[in-house]
């Protein structure tokens, strides 16, 4: 592995057992099926660093196709996890690790591409203000550019993050009146307090 060559991702043990692939009829075996796809799912994400999912696109990739074994998950199935995983633990769900991204006016439909939440926005507005307290932070102005590509953030876990995640955890912090945002779209800037 070089500098610029990112590990591989490295599949859980079920990934290669054929079952895992064909939705299970008994109630409790289906739970554990989901809750074991939901991790991979956000794993896979986290690893890639990826915020959108786009199913038509996944279906065909390694996440979901396991090549070797000549098994796959199709649309609808994908759909169907992903769906359990939008619910939260109180709906009988996946504790709301991703969320459907509304693509009315896009070419996919309906359902089709939803944000996975390996953190969730909350998540990352705690570890923001972590940061903004280790850094000395609070009081500055920051653009929103800056906390995603900036020098002082390439250490961070939130450093190239997508842009419109980081604004919904700004969002948070604003709700809880920690920061506030300001500007016009793709000029947003934000306070800390």
């Amino acid at each position: 592995m070089t500098a610029t060559t990112p590990a591989a991702f490295s599949f859980p043990p079920t990934y290669n057992f054929p079952p895992f692939f064909t939705p299970q009829p008994n109630t409790t075996t289906r739970r554990a099926q989901l809750e074991k796809w939901s991790s991979l799912i956000q794993a896979w994400c986290k690893h890639h660093r990826q915020y959108r999912l786009s199913l038509v696109e996944a279906v065909d990739s390694p996440l979901f196709h396991n090549a070797t074994l000549r098994k796959r998950l199709d649309l609808r199935e994908a759909r169907a996890v992903l769906d359990w995983m939008v619910k939260s633990e109180e709906e009988g769900g996946g504790g709301q690790r991703a969320e459907w991204i509304d693509s009315s006016a896009g070419s996919q439909g309906p359902k089709s591409v939803a944000w996975i939440w390996w953190r969730r926005p909350e998540e990352w507005a705690d570890i923001l203000v972590d940061w903004v307290e280790g850094t000395g932070q609070r009081g500055a102005v920051l653009t929103v550019y800056e906390l995603i590509q900036g020098e002082a953030t390439a250490s961070q876990e939130f450093h190239d993050m997508d842009n419109d995640v980081m604004l919904k955890a700004l969002s948070i912090l604003s709700k809880r009146g920690k920061a506030q945002v300001f500007g016009s779209e793709g000029q947003e800037g934000v306070k800390f307090f």
